[in-house]
């Protein structure tokens, strides 16, 4: 029997894959997600075994309910049982207002804000039982960066932003059970190599000493973020947004 569950969307790279390796090992159950990337998955997955750690994985698209109630059905025949939810998969349309169509905001709403409702709606029980549930949402920059000197990603922005009021609301919705929620915002963060619907290095290198630090982050520094805030040490952090960006406002 495993002494932890969590699942974790959007797992085969990036911020969701260094979140497993780093929550990877005995006594861990992992239910692990992604869209289309199955060879990766399974590769974070085979790691993340030989870590010690129990993993089921689920390949599919968020956007269709199918996917979700799958992850549902996965985490309750598996474990019977969840500690943590992170919505880690992204749906960046890296769009302008005039290039993007009614087609394009629809599916950022069904996959950023959508999706996220069914999960917690679907996993809520799993999570009230262990008396002690964590959620986390991922924003993104997009819904807080106004700049005339940066890309705006107008389809993004507003499907984040109403993530987060989603996030708020639930923390006060949830709070009665003992279950937090709260949200991560990355900044600009290096993607794994071959992976799809980042900003192009070439754009970024236009603006990257908007960024204070003066470096794009790494996917692991969120996940450290992440790894405490579904820790019990986090018991009393609920409702918030919380920022890595190297302080770019």
């Amino acid at each position: 029997m495993s002494e932890r569950v969590l699942l974790v969307t959007g797992a085969s790279s990036g911020i969701g894959a260094a979140l497993v390796r780093r929550e990877a090992k005995p006594g861990v159950g992992l239910v692990i997600h992604a869209r289309h990337s199955a060879d990766a998955l399974e590769g974070v997955a085979d790691e993340a075994r030989r870590a010690g750690a129990r993993v089921e994985t689920v390949l599919g698209d968020l956007v269709e309910s199918d996917t979700t109630d799958a992850l549902v059905a996965k985490t309750q025949q598996a474990f019977g049982r969840l500690d943590a939810l992170v919505a880690n998969a992204g749906f960046p349309l890296l769009k302008s207002f005039e290039e993007g169509t009614d087609a394009d905001i629809e599916y950022a709403f069904k996959g950023n804000l959508f999706s996220f409702f069914r999960l917690t709606r679907g996993l809520r029980p799993l999570l009230k039982t262990t008396g002690n549930g964590r959620v986390i949402a991922l924003g993104s920059y997009t819904a807080h960066v106004f700049r005339t000197d940066m890309p705006l990603f107008p389809m993004s922005a507003a499907s984040k932003g109403a993530l987060e009021t989603a996030v708020r609301s639930l923390a006060i919705e949830f709070a009665a059970e003992n279950t937090t929620v709260n949200c991560v915002v990355p900044g600009h963060i290096n993607k794994d190599a071959g992976t799809r619907d980042g900003v192009s290095e070439e754009r970024i290198n236009q603006f990257r000493h908007l960024i204070p630090l003066g470096r794009l982050g790494e996917p692991d520094e969120v996940a450290a973020l992440i790894q405490f805030l579904i820790s019990r040490d986090a018991s009393y952090i609920s409702g918030q947004i919380m920022h890595v960006n190297g302080a770019m406002i």
